[in-house]
């Protein structure tokens, strides 16, 4: 697990707020918590991880036709 750290500088509480969000976002930490929330069936567990593997394969062969 790795330790998620931000800076408030000049008392600015809502910018450092935002800037932590976004890092826990990135880690996927919320995205954990809302799985780990309610118990997930072997078969949901199955179709999610197949579901995201074929949205990164899409996201990868999109990335691969824009630099050509």
């Amino acid at each position: 697990m790795k330790n998620i750290e931000v800076r408030v500088i000049d008392n600015d509480i809502e910018k450092a707020m935002r800037i932590l969000k976004k890092k826990i976002q990135n880690d996927g930490l919320f995205k954990r918590l809302k799985l780990k929330k309610s118990y997930e069936k072997p078969s949901e567990f199955r179709r999610r991880k197949q579901r995201e593997a074929l949205r990164r394969e899409r996201i990868a062969a999109s990335k691969a036709r824009q630099r050509r």
